[in-house]
Formats: C-alpha cells, structure tokens, sequence
C-alpha cells in the first residue's frame, strides 16, 4: 500500500511539475511528499530561479562540494564561504538532469566577475559532471571553452543527453566531447551568428540518427554561405523531423523536405518585415501545430491552406501589412481547419466572419483575441462581438482570453454574461496591456469583480484571471499557472 500511495501521488505531483507554488506548497506536507517534490524541482532548478535568488542557490550548490574543496574556496572565497556548509539532507545534484552551463556561469558571475571565476567553475564542473550523474538537456554558452570530454565521468554522465543547445561559433576545444551527444540527440537548438560559425557543428549533424526537433536561432546578418550548407545537411534528415522552429527566412526551400512535419514555428519579431517568399508554396500535409509571428499574410495563408486540414493549433501574434484584409485571412482559417482547437489572434474581426469561424470550427476548445492596439480597440464592437460568441460557440468552446488595450465597458461584459447563461461555465482571462495600465482601466477592471462573483454563483464563469494579480499564463492556458 505505502508502493502505491507513492506512486500515485507521484503521478499527481508530474501533473504540476509547471506549477512551482503548488509544488512548493507540497514541500511543508511530510517527509514522503518533499522526497517525491524535491526530484521534480531539481530536475531543472534554472527554470525556478528568481532575479536576486543566484547567490543562494550557488551556496546550496556549494554545500555538495568535499571538505576539500570548501576550504581551496574558503581560502579565496571568504565573502562567499562566510558561513557554515552543512551536507544537505537530500543529493540535489543528482536530481538534475539540465546542466545549463549558461546559468551557471551567471550565477557564478553574481559573486566574482573577474578574477578568480576559473577556480569556482572548475568545482563546480567537477560536481555536476561524475558517475553519479546523469543528464538529458545540455546548454553550452557561446564563447565557453572547457573539454568537457576530459572530466572523468563524463561519459556516462552525457550519455542519455537528448537536448543540446549551442552556438555555431563555439570553441573548437568544446567539439570533441560533442560528438557521441550528436549521434543520440533529438533536439537541436543551434544560434547562427553573421560571422567564425564552425563547419564542424554541420559535420557533427551529419551524424545524427535521432533528430526529431530543430531550432534555428539567426542573428539578422547571420552568415548565408553557412546557413545553406547547414539546411541542406538538415534536408537530409527530412523524414524524421516533427518539429521546427525558424527566426529567418531559410535560404533553401530544405523546410519542403519536411513532410511528416507536425509542428512549424516562425517567429520573425525580432527581423521585422523581411521577406519569406521562401516558402509561398510549402505543403506541409501532416502539419498540426503552427505559431507564427511577423510573417506576411499571404505566406501565412498559404501555408494554412496546404496543412491538409489537420491543424489542432494556430497561434498568430502578428503579420504584415498591417492594413491587409484581416477577414480573407480569418477566412481561411474557417475554410481550412475544421480540425482546429486552439486559436490565438492578433486583430479584431467582425462579427460576420467570426460567426463562420465559430460554426466552422466545430472543435474548438480555446480562443484568444488579442486587441492589444490603441487605433485597433477603437473599432471593436464589444456587444456584437459578445454576442456572436455566446451563440454561435461551439459545445466545447468555454475558454476565452482577450488582451487589451482599453477594457470594454461592464454592460457589455454582462450582456456576454446574460446570453451564456445555461451553457457550459467559462474560463475567462482579460489582459490590460501594461502600457495602458493606468487609473482608469484598472478601476474598469476591478469594477468587474462583482459581476463575476455573481456568474460564478450562477454558474455561468468557473475560473476568472487578470494580470492585475501579477500572475501569468501561458498562451493557450487557462487553469494551471506557470
């Protein structure tokens, strides 16, 4: 019976391995608890760590050094070793299976930023990499220059690495204790720079077998010479790869190649407005998953209109031009995913082709509408809009997130209200756009506090959030906090 209480509650804690409160809060419940918790929480402590918190958990990490060690630091630490370092009840470091060298170096930089920095990533390099250890995710920092390859026990150690993130200008020291993570890696996570991007990244690609996911992450000027040899290297392992992620348009069409793809990402923020026409006619059948941001409106249509259908998701954050006709493109959609359950959209749209979309969409599960734009909001017509929502939903449409610039009046919030009433109870996010986050719209906000008291004793809201809480989500997330 203890087996099996065990391991149920384990598998309820991997449920809020997302959630650092509720796995906190699970910490104070017993001994039994905090040894299931505390595993899920050092799987990857980076992730946890706060802005101000870096010298604490560099001296939890310190306190699993030898005594040996300690004093060789103690001698040139003292700022830092000026307190006593007991062994902790628990081997946090075996728990972990993210050895983010990025995070570590900053951490380390947080209590010496010149001098003798050597010394303590030596010691802790050591820690992290032995027998006793065994990672899945690796992160290696541009510019790092250790051989990781000669610390003993690293073998065993990286053999089941499954994620790498790296630079292509990385150190040619690094390269040699890369080469069997390369052949058994599934994700790739590779920054491409303008400039010294090492051939030797693409040959080492050449030998991997297991490539399932890629992330392509170019600075604007990246090199093109590179960038061609490295996407025709990547073509060649076409029929494995489920998922990709670029941040500029390819310089081949090597993405057509893709065709088993289920997950496209295209995310031109940061080089806003350059041209894709790359991909103007890319068939992707099998596509189920697409984000895009920056991307002109007729690649993105397009590119919905050859997914086969079978789009479950579709995240837009934003495309261009701007003053392009936004119902060709709500449109398509409504044309072209009758499978879809999920849709994040960046401009208001009125309420003859969202009603097309909602009957259909018959799958749709989650909407999010962002009017995050002063000029934008001053055409939203808030009851129309309501109002198309409450009776054309489909069965299984309950979950809705709208940001905004201006928050729509509370008569306009209760006529959605009134006109849900005996469907199924809502999940309901309003996010203020914090530049207009002023007195006003944060009065019209908590006005609506009342309002939603009363539905939710109806029935009719089961969950509400604002970011006037503090707390966030993620896009398509409505229950469960990050």
């Amino acid at each position: 019976m203890s087996k099996l209480y065990r391991d149920v509650l384990y598998l309820i804690t991997e449920e809020l391995q997302n959630d650092e409160n509720a796995l906190r809060s699970c910490l104070l419940v017993n001994k039994t608890w905090s040894e299931i918790i505390i595993p899920i929480l050092w799987k990857n402590p980076w992730k946890y760590l706060k802005s101000g918190n870096e010298k604490l958990l560099l001296k939890v990490i310190i306190s699993h050094l030898s005594e040996k060690s300690k004093e060789n630091l103690s001698i040139r630490f003292k700022h830092l070793m000026n307190s006593s370092y007991e062994r902790p009840l628990f081997d946090y470091i075996s728990f972990c299976k993210h050895f983010n060298i990025n995070e570590i170096e900053r951490i380390i930089k947080t209590v010496d930023k010149k001098s003798k920095i050597k010394i303590i990533k030596d010691e802790i390099y050591n820690l992290f990499i032995n027998e006793n250890t065994k990672f899945t995710h690796l992160y290696i920092p541009y510019q790092f220059d250790r051989q990781l390859h000669l610390i003993p026990g690293v073998d065993k150690c990286f053999s089941e690495i499954r994620f790498l993130s790296c630079n292509a200008k990385i150190n040619l020291n690094v390269l040699p204790g890369l080469i069997e993570i390369f052949k058994s890696i599934r994700e790739l996570e590779l920054s491409i720079g303008a400039s010294n991007n090492k051939y030797e990244i693409i040959r080492l690609i050449k030998t991997s077998k297991n490539l399932v996911k890629i992330r392509l992450l170019n600075e604007y000027y990246s090199e093109r010479s590179y960038c061609k040899n490295l996407e025709q290297t990547l073509a060649n392992h076409a029929d494995n790869i489920l998922y990709l992620k670029l941040t500029k348009q390819p310089i081949t069409n090597f993405v057509f190649s893709f065709v088993n793809l289920k997950v496209l990402v295209l995310n031109d923020s940061y080089h806003r407005y350059t041209n894709w026409n790359v991909l103007k006619d890319l068939s992707l059948p099998h596509l189920q998953i697409l984000k895009t941001s920056g991307i002109q409106h007729g690649i993105l249509m397009n590119i919905i209109k050859n997914s086969g259908g079978n789009l479950i998701e579709l995240k837009i954050d934003d495309f261009y031009p701007y003053d392009c006709d936004i119902g060709i493109i709500m449109h398509t959609i409504s044309q072209s995913c009758p499978n879809l359950k999920y849709l994040k959209f960046p401009r208001y749209v009125d309420f003859l082709h969202l009603e097309k979309l909602l009957i259909n969409c018959k799958d749709l599960m989650g909407l999010y509408f962002n009017f995050d734009n002063s000029y934008l909001n001053t055409y939203v017509h808030w009851d129309n809009f309501f109002e198309t929502l409450a009776k054309s939903s489909p069965i299984n449409l309950f979950r809705f997130k709208f940001q905004l610039y201006e928050a729509p009046e509370l008569k306009s919030l209760k006529l959605f209200f009134d006109n849900w009433k005996g469907r199924h109870p809502m999940l309901l996010q309003i996010i203020q756009d914090k530049d207009n986050l002023n007195f006003h719209a944060i009065n019209t906000m908590r006005r609506y506090y009342d309002l939603i008291e009363k539905s939710k004793a109806e029935g009719i809201v089961k969950k509400y959030d604002d970011n006037l809480n503090g707390i966030t989500f993620k896009d398509f997330e409505w229950i469960q906090s990050k």
